[in-house]
């Protein structure tokens, strides 16, 4: 009789399924194919090589002793790290939580207590005081029938992995930012250099002019004017100096440490810059190995899932429970046979009417996975377009630099001309200074160019992923 009571209750809610339906929602984003962003014609002139992605410990290959420790110091010290790393473990937690519901559940649990039933009521007793003991155990388990839980589970081990590649991506960014901001440093020190020989340029303009305006040779608007260029070389190296400081400072909350620290680090060398290479099929490799893409498709894969855990709400669920124990009333020996209860119970329900509030949810979880979509795809556009345009710049610098060279080097001969003329008393020493100014200012420019190089190449690792490796065991597991 029971299990035709069962199956009768089934049939009638398997007949009603179609009372609250999913029908009709869906997403509408699809992933974009990395093979469809042609970049061949934009990459046409970079020498492919295989080997071109960097390296995890891509900054020791720069051959700067001071630059590893710096940024060995950074990932140990940053307190950045220590947030991201804390998220990851939230989000660990969060999946284990989520698992957790797809298992049975098993309690246990007892009691005493002592009660004065009234005497109005016969039937309960006679107004003396009593005692009821009781021990129990219990037991609940979802069956998760359509896998609704499980979906649940592999959306929250998506966000898990996610932000365990958030992570990685808070070093990678840590990496290279503390590289950048180390080539600030050593360019600042060049424009100290520049500017302190602009100073002693003008300085020395300056005093000879006074001494040809005593002797009538020249005016006081000369004067006024070798002045006023002093007094624009005084501004200039406070600008310089003021630059060290900053770029100082930058490293110093890079490393995690006091201000103090930023000015224990010597002056940096001028960083080498790396071989024009591009991987070959950039687009297609780019995607395992940049870790916001990866951490982006994680997020799609997720958001899969929880649509998948959305639908299984519309269908019927089954639970199965069951109670067992011992209970007494006034009688003092608990543990008799006589004292035993249980209590089976297996559920089946159905939603009929919900006020649309499961259809709201899938619709929300299909619009986070178009949103998804959208920011991987986003992401992916960015990431394809940043490597072919810090290619592109760098090549443009290599060209700026080897014609800014080329001004150098004439800048150069003229500054020897002019001391010559001077030293034959052919030219005047205003002359010559004059044109120790073009020089200083084509330094000033050549500094400033490679600094530049040095930068992109540094933000050129990042867009190539900085090192990014998935990790073994990354993709989502069944169980």
């Amino acid at each position: 009789m029971r299990l035709q009571t069962l199956a009768a209750a089934s049939g009638l809610t398997f007949a009603l399924a179609g009372c609250a339906t999913s029908g009709g929602l869906h997403p509408n984003a699809a992933l974009s194919d990395p093979a469809s962003l042609n970049a061949e014609r934009s990459l046409a002139n970079v020498q492919l090589s295989e080997a071109a992605w960097p390296k995890d410990d891509w900054w020791t290959v720069l051959g700067d002793p001071q630059l590893s420790a710096l940024i060995a110091e950074a990932l140990h010290d940053n307190p950045s790290l220590v947030e991201a790393d804390a998220r990851a473990r939230q989000a660990q937690a969060n999946a284990g939580a989520v698992d957790a519901t797809r298992q049975p559940t098993v309690n246990v649990g007892g009691g005493v207590a002592e009660e004065r039933l009234p005497t109005s009521i016969p039937a309960l007793g006679n107004g003396r005081l009593g005692s009821t003991k009781y021990v129990y155990g219990s037991f609940k388990w979802n069956l998760d029938v359509w896998g609704g839980q499980r979906a649940a589970w592999e959306a929250a081990l998506g966000q898990q992995r996610a932000a365990e590649i958030d992570a990685q991506a808070a070093r990678i960014m840590l990496s290279t930012n503390v590289a950048r901001a180390y080539v600030q440093l050593g360019y600042a020190y060049a424009q100290q250099d520049v500017a302190f020989a602009e100073l002693k340029r003008a300085s020395e303009a300056r005093d000879l002019t006074r001494q040809r305006v005593a002797a009538g040779i020249d005016n006081q608007m000369q004067l006024k004017q070798s002045e006023s260029e002093v007094a624009s070389a005084q501004g200039q190296k406070a600008q310089a100096d003021r630059a060290i400081d900053a770029a100082q400072t930058s490293l110093s909350v890079l490393l995690g440490k006091g201000p103090d620290r930023g000015k224990d680090i010597t002056r940096p060398a001028l960083l080498p810059p790396a071989a024009l290479s591009v991987p070959a099929n950039l687009p297609v490799e780019l995607v395992g190995h940049r870790a916001d893409l990866v951490a982006a498709r994680w997020r799609v894969e997720a958001a899969s899932k929880d649509i998948t855990s959305a639908k299984t709400e519309f269908l019927p669920n089954v639970n199965i429970g069951a109670m067992a124990g011992l209970i007494n009333f006034g009688g003092a020996d608990l543990f008799s046979l006589r004292n035993r209860f249980y209590e089976a119970a297996p559920a089946i329900s159905l939603p009929i009417f919900d006020g649309g509030r499961r259809r709201a949810n899938l619709n929300s979880k299909d619009a986070q996975y178009d949103l998804a979509v959208a920011q991987y795809d986003k992401t992916l556009v960015s990431a394809v377009n940043e490597v072919a345009d810090d290619y592109d710049a760098i090549a443009s610098m290599q060209q700026q630099i080897a014609a800014q060279q080329r001004a150098l080097d004439a800048a150069n001969d003229a500054w020897t001309l002019a001391e010559q003329r001077y030293k034959a008393g052919i030219g005047s020493y205003l002359e010559a200074l004059s044109v120790r100014q073009e020089l200083l200012a084509a330094e000033q420019r050549m500094a400033a160019l490679h600094a530049q190089q040095s930068d992109l190449n540094v933000q050129l690792i990042q867009a190539l992923g900085g090192g990014f490796r998935p990790q073994a065991g990354a993709e989502l597991t069944s169980r």
